[in-house]
């Protein structure tokens, strides 16, 4: 969350603030209490850190609606300040539900605001501006997905060293979710010429008001516009149907779409994608084709073509599809 800050190079301070002055984006530092072995957090690098008590973590008030692991927000924080980590990457709140497969969660105390020149730090202050508002025109192949972990992210680097393979610039971008920048560094290290998402924008996840996602998709899209390349290879995190603003992001880049990629967790999830999305994608991919019995109860509930592209078989039928539908380079 502080990779766009640069907290690094400037001197800051923390104060603790009012609640009234408390708001998503807020910067805030959080004291780590007990010791959970393993508890991580992401540094601005994308390293991973192992923490333990009494260290000092700084992140951003959010909120995360995740189905298979947490639920939460910087609004559930109680008097007492006791906070979660609710994504490594420095999303902080309360948890308010719990998966019982993940190990609990980073827990910390509010240590205060991070305040430079005395005035309260925000992801939207920090958010860089373009210097030139344009229209985002770049083709697009989209990963959407029945939920998250539904193998998004692998779908999106196979494709991205794909399409460098056959001579295409790429951008890598992650238009909703949770933030973390190990996503689309992922991307970069497939390969991608330039990688974007929401945090460069100025929030901490897109669980937030279709008013405030709008607001930010406008940057995102006006950033990615400036980013010479042929071909944007764009995840849309956890499904468009959860509350991550998913389907607006959707709606915006139908236009450009060159090929739509589902990634699907099993094959009752694509019969059921199919339906609640109103669109048939051009691709299936993700968990449910990890077997050939998921393969084929996908590709006969829905006749929609699925391959798993992870194995070396499939990958001249993608770079095929890759061709057909992008413009020549």
């Amino acid at each position: 969350m502080t990779r766009i800050a640069g907290l690094e190079e400037r001197p800051f301070q923390l104060a603790v603030l009012p609640r009234e002055d408390w708001s998503t984006g807020d910067y805030v530092a959080g004291e780590v209490l007990g010791r959970r072995a393993g508890g991580q957090a992401e540094l601005p690098s994308g390293r991973m850190i192992e923490v333990t008590e009494g260290d000092l973590l700084v992140g951003a008030f959010g909120s995360r609606f995740a189905t298979l692991e947490a639920t939460g927000s910087w609004e559930d924080v109680g008097e007492d300040g006791v906070m979660d980590l609710l994504t490594s990457g420095g999303l902080m709140g309360k948890v308010r539900s719990l998966s019982t497969l993940i190990p609990e969660p980073v827990s910390l105390r509010y240590a205060g605001h991070v305040l430079v020149g005395g005035e309260k730090l925000t992801m939207a202050q920090q958010a860089r501006r373009p210097l030139e508002r344009r229209s985002f025109r770049t083709p697009v192949v989209l990963l959407l997905g029945t939920s998250m972990s539904a193998g998004k992210t692998t779908a999106a680097r196979i494709i991205i060293r794909r399409l460098k393979a056959l001579g295409r610039k790429v951008l890598g971008a992650k238009v909703a979710g949770a933030g973390r920048y190990r996503d689309i560094l992922g991307m970069k290290d497939a390969g991608a010429d330039a990688i974007l998402d929401f945090v460069d924008a100025g929030i901490p996840s897109t669980h937030c008001s279709p008013v405030i996602y709008t607001e930010v998709l406008d940057l995102l899209l006006a950033h990615m516009a400036e980013v010479a390349v042929d071909v944007a290879v764009v995840e849309v995190g956890a499904s468009p149907l959860e509350p991550y603003n998913g389907d607006l992001a959707v709606d915006a880049l139908r236009p450009l779409v060159a090929l739509s990629v589902l990634c699907a967790s099993d094959p009752y999830a694509v019969l059921g994608a199919v339906h609640a999305y109103g669109f048939r994608p051009d691709l299936v991919t993700g968990t449910t084709a990890n077997t050939e019995a998921g393969v084929q109860l996908a590709n006969r509930l829905t006749d929609l073509p699925v391959l798993d592209l992870r194995r070396k078989h499939n990958l001249p039928e993608l770079d095929r599809r890759l061709m057909e539908a992008l413009p020549p380079a």
